[in-house]
């Protein structure tokens, strides 16, 4: 790691988790140890207020959004913030636009922050050339994550892949958050400038925009920490979910962290009824105090992410990937809470299926560059496509005029090689399965 240029700083922390590790932590936590969690606020509830009361918490507000990931699982080879969504906008275009509107149109300093991976840093850096005035701000664009070396599963030695050296590297999970912007001074920055708050969420989650009804309950319920979640659904089964220690604390639960003998338990919605959308927003002051207490390295528990060294040979060597959770701070906060928020705030887009509907007239770009459902739908249309299409260039064999109108549409199932023609409009429920090639005429009326 230092040959590497990695920091001292960054070193401890990898060696404290490696410590975990050998040391025979899992990071599991039983059901036994925990319980669930039946009632939360939600946002409907919170009332709205256009005073000058907003424009002043909105102006102590700054954004950070996680910016890691690579776009592979849908056959990108760079920053999937840099994927096209729609109007000629990635993720990235749309994010920095409604930065620029907020401080054009609601007068404040609003400070952007993008967390990138050593994968993602340059291809962001290079597209943000287009915004110099994005760099108006107190702190720098961009906050480095760090990097930790994956680790081979039968022995625990350093991870070595001679086929392509930068697979033996990964970044410690987005809870790695806390520690860099602590070590990076940009925590510090933030505090002496003013601002009270820090709103972090991923960038391909398109409905995480900034509402003044969530910083007015936290400033007047003195939050610390908020966690938004959304209810379960039958889609989130797999997926972490939130939770009480039995002294009251709220905890995150991820998948990883289930014991293997549990994991109907874990998968029952009914009983834990709600899932971290991973938008949150932080007090800065109570923050800097909480990571100056602990030496500024929180101790997230420990998340034991099994793989292979490289993500697209199932048969090259077995890895693990040692990672933290930012939403796991939520146990370390004296005074921290969860929001339940209705689902439109949780929209990222991992699949093909995702992309599909969100580049559909069943969504709107917004004048202050958001993408919205349409006034007249309230849940989006439900896009099922088999496995050969997984890439973005699968989504351009299938539909090479544009994605058919899902305004109407309530479900889209399409299987075997199928081709969308021109103009093509669907309505309440379509299934098209074809074993043999088939084209959907141009102007067709579909359901």
């Amino acid at each position: 790691m230092l040959r590497h240029g990695l920091s001292p700083a960054q070193v401890c922390a990898f060696r404290r988790n490696y410590e975990r590790l050998i040391g025979g932590e899992r990071g599991l936590l039983s059901s036994r140890d925990i319980q669930p969690v039946t009632e939360l606020p939600r946002l409907e509830a919170l009332p709205y207020n256009d005073s000058q009361d907003n424009g002043d918490l909105l102006n102590r507000l700054a954004v950070l959004k996680l910016n890691g990931g690579l776009g592979t699982s849908m056959g990108l080879r760079g920053p999937k913030s840099l994927l096209m969504l729609r109007e000629g906008y990635t993720f990235l275009d749309i994010l920095v636009r409604q930065v620029l509107h907020y401080r054009r149109d609601w007068g404040v300093r609003c400070p952007l922050i993008l967390m990138n991976s050593f994968h993602t840093s340059e291809g962001t850096r290079f597209h943000l050339s287009r915004y110099p005035e994005l760099a108006a701000q107190c702190v720098p664009l961009e906050l480095l994550q760090s990097r930790a070396p994956k680790v081979m599963e039968d022995d625990y030695s350093a991870a070595v892949w001679r086929e392509n050296p930068e697979l033996e590297w990964c970044p410690p999970g987005h809870g790695d958050v806390y520690f860099s912007l602590y070590h990076t001074g940009i925590l510090k920055c933030l505090r002496d400038a003013g601002f009270q708050y820090i709103y972090l969420s991923n960038i391909d989650n398109l409905g995480a925009v900034i509402d003044a009804r969530i910083l007015r309950y936290m400033r007047d319920n003195e939050v610390d920490f908020l966690m938004e979640v959304a209810v379960r659904c039958a889609m989130d089964r797999k997926g972490g979910h939130l939770a009480r220690y039995r002294d009251g604390k709220l905890v995150l639960r991820e998948s990883a962290m289930c014991p293997p003998e549990e994991l109907e338990e874990f998968q029952d919605i009914e009983r834990y009824s709600f899932f971290n959308t991973n938008s949150l927003w932080v007090n800065i002051a109570s923050l800097c105090r909480l990571l100056e207490l602990h030496g500024g390295l929180f101790e997230l528990p420990l998340i034991v992410n099994r793989k292979t060294i490289d993500p697209r040979n199932p048969k090259s060597s077995r890895v693990i990937q040692l990672e933290t959770a930012m939403g796991a701070a939520i146990s370390l906060f004296p005074r921290a809470q969860a929001l339940v928020v209705p689902r439109q705030r949780f929209a990222p887009v991992k699949t093909a299926a995702d992309l599909i509907a969100l580049r559909s007239d069943a969504y709107e770009l917004t004048d202050d560059y958001q993408i919205r459902l349409i006034p007249t739908r309230q849940t989006p249309p439900l896009v099922e496509v088999d496995q050969n299409v997984k890439y973005v260039g699968d989504i351009e064999r299938l539909m090479p005029y544009g994605v058919p109108s899902l305004k109407d549409c309530q479900r889209l199932h399409i299987a075997g090689p199928v081709q969308f023609g021109r103009r093509v409009r669907c309505q309440n429920q379509v299934c098209i399965e074809k074993d043999t090639p088939y084209t959907v005429p141009d102007d067709s009326l579909l359901g």
